[in-house]
């Protein structure tokens, strides 16, 4: 089977990743600049021959897919499986919050121990085999050709992992910048790396990205 080339891209921002606001799968939508990064990520890609585009449904990655999307006249795939991890009792509150009242749930969270779940929320382990079958699925459908997956930081983080072998309580040392393009090859043995955290389309103007 020829090879997946994958590019993956973390949504723009939102009013809530300016506020270290957890959103998990709380559907909020891009602010202003998240919108203009999402038209900076259209055009970085108008070259690419690109032949499906999937998406998280949650609003601000499905406004960042669809900027990709409009010029090409290609629908783009809702993808539930993509969502960011659910946090549960987390989400909606500011990291500040979560260590401050929760300080022992905030510990095993923070130390990235693999089978917690908050309160009504996702395990990373969990989250990981989802994002992973996900993924894997989605570019088993195309050998040969680009798919661009439009999801969320957590999801990257995933991807990352499975394509470099990191453990899941490993030391995060990569960047997860919103808007950033990532690029993967996905083959039935699994993800490699190609290139990451390519932020240069967004050097044109004043706004920057925001990484929390």
């Amino acid at each position: 089977m020829e090879a997946t080339r994958v590019i993956a891209v973390r949504h723009g921002e939102t009013a809530w990743n300016v506020d270290t606001r957890l959103q998990g799968q709380l559907d909020i939508a891009l602010n202003e600049i998240g919108l203009w990064q999402a038209d900076q990520v259209a055009r970085a890609l108008e070259e690419e021959q690109i032949g499906a585009i999937y998406a998280s449904d949650l609003s601000r990655a499905w406004q960042t897919a669809q900027a990709i999307a409009g010029p090409r006249g290609i629908d783009v795939g809702a993808e539930p499986g993509l969502r960011e991890r659910a946090f549960g009792l987390f989400e909606g509150r500011t990291f500040a919050d979560i260590d401050a009242n929760l300080p022992d749930q905030a510990r095993l969270w923070r130390t990235r121990d693999p089978e917690f779940a908050p309160e009504g929320g996702e395990s990373l382990l969990a989250f990981r085999d989802r994002v992973t079958a996900t993924a894997s699925g989605l570019a088993a459908l195309h050998p040969g050709e680009l798919v661009v997956l439009v999801a969320h930081g957590g999801v990257m983080d995933v991807l990352y992992r499975a394509a470099t072998g990191q453990e899941l309580q490993a030391p995060r040392t990569w960047h997860l910048g919103n808007a950033a393009i990532n690029r993967l090859l996905w083959t039935p043995q699994g993800f490699t790396l190609v290139g990451w955290g390519d932020v240069g389309h967004l050097n044109t103007g004043p706004l920057d990205e925001a990484t929390a």
